[in-house]
């Protein structure tokens, strides 16, 4: 069992988005849909991610589709970003993952709806600092955890 939910909620995995990934319960809100997705992004759980995309953005995509390089990234950290511009339909996030001991970030507002009363993923605009990261050894950890980055993440990759 893992202490906390891939998520960075920092409650227990079993109590924050494994209900939600095993179908027990749906997300709630937008933010716990974004959530969720994000920790399906890490342990690879294909057909609920495909399944949490309103059904006009999932045609022609597959779960095939969606795992095609996810060998290659290790996600690290996620962050919602506060906003007061956002609708009650938006979750503006910060992802950052890894690919060949690089780090990245994905700086995202997503956009949600209701599909047959559950929320549903339909399309996201990504924020101009999308991209590589440069992270010194000795910078802070992206994480927040207030380690040095070579303390923390750097050991993950």
């Amino acid at each position: 069992m893992v202490d906390s939910c891939y998520c960075c909620s920092s409650k227990p995995y079993e109590k924050c988005c494994a209900p939600f990934h095993s179908g027990a319960q749906t997300p709630p809100t937008p933010e716990a849909l974004m959530r969720s997705r994000y920790a399906a992004y890490c342990i690879q759980d294909w057909p609920y991610i495909l399944k949490t995309y309103a059904e006009k953005s999932r045609e022609g995509l597959t779960e095939a589709m969606l795992a095609e390089h996810a060998d290659e990234q290790t996600w690290l950290h996620l962050s919602i970003v506060p906003s007061p511009a956002l609708t009650s339909h938006q979750v503006e996030f910060k992802a950052y993952y890894a690919i060949a001991k690089q780090c990245f970030v994905l700086h995202e507002t997503s956009d949600f709806e209701t599909e047959a009363g559950e929320w549903r993923y339909t399309t996201g605009l990504l924020h101009d600092d999308t991209g590589k990261l440069s992270i010194g050894r000795n910078d802070a950890c992206l994480c927040d955890s207030g380690k040095k980055f070579k303390q923390c993440c750097l050991k993950r990759l």
